[in-house]
Order: C-alpha cells, then structure tokens, then sequence
C-alpha cells in the first residue's frame, strides 16, 4: 500500500486534487485541516491546552473559535510555534490511528492531505513514498482565498511566510501539479501519476 502525501502552496487547491485522487484511486483520505477541525470542537484534545495558551479563544459552546484564535496570532510572534507544538502532535496521533486502520483495507494506496508536510525540514518526505506538490500562481492563490475566505493580502502575506518556501516545496515533490484551473488537464495529470504509482506498492509497516 503505498502512502501518497499531497501538500502545496497556500490556497493552490491541493484538498481539491487529494479528493480527486482518492476518489479515482478509490484510495482512503485523511485530511489534516479536518482532523485540526475535530480537534478544536467541544471537547477536542487540542481545546484545553490552545486555550490555557491563548486566551479567550473558546467559543460559546466550549471549543475552539478559529477566527479569535486568528486574531490572537496575528498579536502574538511566538504564537504560531507554540501552536504548532501543541497542534502537530496531535494531528500526527490522529494520522497513525488512520493508518493503523488502513493495514486491513483492500485499497493499494492511501491519500494525506497535509498542508504542512515539509516544514519541518524533514528529509524523508514526512513518511510517504509519494509527494505531491499543488501549485498556482501567487496571485491566482491570493484571489482564490479572497473569494472564498475574504482573505486580506496582509493575513496571505503572514500566513505564507510561515510556510516552506513554494520553489523549495517544488524541489522536495517527485510529482507537481500547476493549477490554474484547467481541471480537465489536472485529471490527465492525475492519471498518469496513477498509472506510475502502480507499480510501487508496498505494505504499511
């Protein structure tokens, strides 16, 4: 079974590819950005110790407000390190579960989501045999964002400096799709990709 990670630069779509891969694969997907979600509602593990760190950041019904999590960042210039330390655990516990549970599927690969799968200068692609870089234009990412999340250049701005580099990303990828939009050229890519990867599979450890 092999273990395809698909990550990118911010807002290049790249949850939009790993669905499609995994639907096309007919592959489980794990998502990062969901399992982060999971781990901010009431009762989460991620709650009690963001909240001790970052004060009044709990929403009405006891779980994590993202938005005044969001500002408390934007103040805070030690804020994202010590989230992340609190965070990426987390998240890594809920990917070995999934794993864990994927040893007795029947598929031959399995898909992770991963926005932040290279950034902590791991030279082992993070675990997977397979990256997958999403990329996009800068201003095409900055108005998709806008569009969708009302997104300001400067929160873009802080946000993607606190990521890889896109060019070092690119680097590190054994695949890399450029979307810009043409979906059906994405889906020819995403074959072929298939059709390779074919021939590398491998049982979970």
């Amino acid at each position: 079974m092999l273990l395809v990670a698909v990550t990118g630069s911010l807002g290049a779509g790249k949850s939009k590819v790993a669905s499609t891969i995994a639907i096309k694969a007919e592959a489980p997907l794990f998502n990062a950005d969901l399992a982060v979600h999971e781990l901010y509602l009431p009762g989460g593990k991620a709650v009690d110790p963001v909240a001790r760190r970052f004060a009044g950041v709990l929403d009405s019904e006891g779980g994590i407000d993202r938005k005044k999590l969001s500002e408390s960042l934007a103040a805070d210039p030690d804020g994202f390190k010590d989230l992340n330390a609190i965070v990426h655990p987390l998240v890594g516990e809920a990917r070995r579960e999934f794993l864990e549970q994927c040893k007795d599927s029947i598929a031959w690969m399995v898909i992770l989501d991963i926005p932040l799968l290279l950034e902590g200068g791991t030279t082992d692609k993070g675990g997977a045999d397979i990256v997958i870089v999403v990329d996009a234009p800068e201003a095409t990412r900055r108005e998709r964002l806008r569009q969708r999340s009302n997104m300001s250049d400067e929160k873009f701005d802080m946000l993607e400096s606190k990521q890889l580099p896109v060019k070092d990303k690119r680097a590190l990828a054994d695949y890399i799709i450029d979307n810009e939009g043409d979906w059906r050229k994405i889906e020819k890519n995403i074959a072929a990709m298939l059709k390779e990867a074919a021939f590398q599979k491998r049982d979970i450890p």
